[in-house]
């Protein structure tokens, strides 16, 4: 498809935010995104790539798109060319090489610091004369700032990026800035990372970023629970006995210690990732699909959950975790943690919530799995064979299914457990789900915020896990060793038990085949 078609056909789907239906707004001018922090790891291997993958679907035409690429090393533009080309060619990729060449060639590199003028000014510099080469008005290009760096220089970057790199006046265009997590250590230091960002930035412009909000799994979660009927009388304390919201992986940390070493766990995923799903599994219906009042909701539960009870919290730490030269002798970081939340309103009274995150485990999986409660009268005596479970795989091997009790096939009246499976691989033939950080991207061009997190949203999640950090922080809770490989620590599937899940022995889930 030539960069002609790529423009006629999706130009519209780029501009669809269309400025709050006010038609006198001008026409947007080109657009520039600008990935600072582009020689790091993320830029590299997530943010170039969905920048690859949108231009490859033509959702960002070559006529009015520019990437700049912005650090502190100093390399040429076709160093990063070079760096990145790698990452960019896989299976998605219809003529790689193609399409490798012509993105590449849409990357010019700017280096300079994080917190000098003189980088930012030579940025706007040639961000301008991209503007003008596309023959957009002042005041009309559209700049994406895209902060692939520590939170640590998000105030610098901020303060820089306002002072010099703004559009010099309002006539059709915008500003945005995507951050990514962590934002902050706890209450306080998100609190002040907010107010700094803030204070140079409207709302509107702010992309908090979060990955998982930007899976397909995750995406769905409002469509089935709104957009079926059967789940609406189900979807309470009344059936349903626990929630869990799981993520495993099977690997440490890899070259990364002394990072994660700073944030744990608890702020790496739980805190964030897994919080914002229990959000979406939680939150009553909005009014609309407003992206403000799908927040709005999703606060609304944030603000509901009680403070955590010490006793409803497992902490542990990979065997070997402190052998890497980056993490101190005798760091108290979890590497794995099970915390109970339990939400304090009408639908969810009662009802435990068990989110649970660990490293070096013996498998990788991203899940939510609701357990009903049992059947009364139990006729058939099958209530050991396992509860009734739906279960939404979010990776790998995207899934949904329903757990349930069916007759075993046969002359005897004997049950046995079953599913109802929807495995995306076998139903979605030849469809490609896309990467979350692509859709998460696109949405920013958008101007849809749905899927990012508002300040008061964030502040809210902060205050839960900040009295318990805290606790772990000054020791008062130490993580249990554990086993690479193995589950986590014993006392987690203890804790899980005595809230109330019931593990199903003798069925395990397989992904059906082609």
């Amino acid at each position: 498809m030539g960069s002609g078609e790529w423009c006629l056909q999706k130009r519209d789907s780029l501009r669809s935010d269309s400025f709050s239906g006010n038609e006198n707004v001008p026409e947007t001018g080109c657009l520039s995104i600008i990935v600072l922090g582009a020689s790091g790891d993320l830029a590299k291997k997530k943010t170039f790539p969905a920048l690859f993958h949108l231009y490859c679907q033509g959702f960002l035409p070559p006529d009015e798109v520019h990437i700049f690429g912005y650090a502190r090393t100093k390399i040429s533009d076709d160093d990063l060319r070079n760096r990145i080309r790698g990452y960019l060619v896989n299976d998605r990729s219809a003529s790689p090489s193609e399409d490798v060449s012509k993105f590449l060639q849409l990357i010019q590199y700017v280096s300079g610091s994080y917190d000098g003028a003189q980088g930012f000014q030579l940025l706007d510099k040639e961000i301008t004369k991209h503007e003008i080469s596309k023959s957009s008005q002042e005041g009309s290009s559209r700049r994406l700032f895209y902060l692939a760096l520590p939170p640590s220089v998000y105030p610098s970057v901020c303060r820089m990026i306002r002072k010099y790199c703004m559009n010099k006046s309002d006539l059709g265009g915008w500003t945005r800035i995507v951050v990514e997590k962590p934002f902050g250590k706890d209450l306080d230091s998100a609190e002040q990372l907010s107010s700094q960002i803030g204070e140079l930035f409207d709302e509107p412009q702010i992309y908090r970023i979060d990955h998982y909000l930007g899976k397909e799994l995750v995406q769905n979660l409002l469509v089935l629970r709104f957009a079926n009927r059967f789940f609406l009388p189900l979807w309470n304390r009344d059936n349903i006995d626990n929630v869990q919201i799981v993520f495993r992986e099977d690997f440490g940390t890899e070259g990364r210690g002394g990072y994660f070493d700073e944030y744990g766990i608890i702020c790496d995923i739980i805190q964030n990732h897994l919080l914002q799903v229990l959000c979406l599994v939680a939150m009553e219906k909005p009014v609309s699909l407003k992206p403000e009042h799908i927040r709005d909701e999703k606060v609304k539960v944030l603000q509901s959950v009680l403070p955590i009870k010490d006793e409803e919290v497992v902490l542990g730490q990979y065997e070997g975790y402190r052998d890497d030269p980056t993490v101190p002798n005798h760091s108290n970081t979890p590497t794995f943690a099970t915390v109970i939340l339990r939400i304090h309103n009408e639908r969810w009274e009662g009802v435990p919530f068990i989110l649970k995150a660990g490293k070096a485990l013996n498998s990788r999986k991203a899940e939510i799995r609701v357990q009903f409660k049992d059947v009364p009268g139990d006729i058939f005596k099958c209530q050991k064979q396992g509860r009734n479970e739906f279960v939404i795989r979010l990776q790998p091997s995207e899934a949904m299914y329903m757990k349930l009790t069916v007759k075993q096939p046969g002359l005897e009246m004997s049950t046995v457990q079953s599913e109802l499976d929807l495995s995306y691989r076998q139903r979605y033939q030849g469809v490609t789900i896309p990467e979350a950080y692509e859709r998460l991207i696109l949405d920013t061009i958008r101007g849809d915020q749905q899927h990012f997190v508002r300040r008061d949203e964030l502040k809210a999640a902060w205050e839960i896990f900040t009295p318990l950090l805290h606790r772990i922080d000054n020791g008062e809770m130490k993580p249990i060793p554990y086993r690479t490989g193995s589950r986590g620590p014993a006392e987690a599937d203890e804790l899980s038990a005595k809230a109330g899940y019931v593990q199903t022995h003798g069925y395990i889930w397989i992904p059906p085949t082609l």
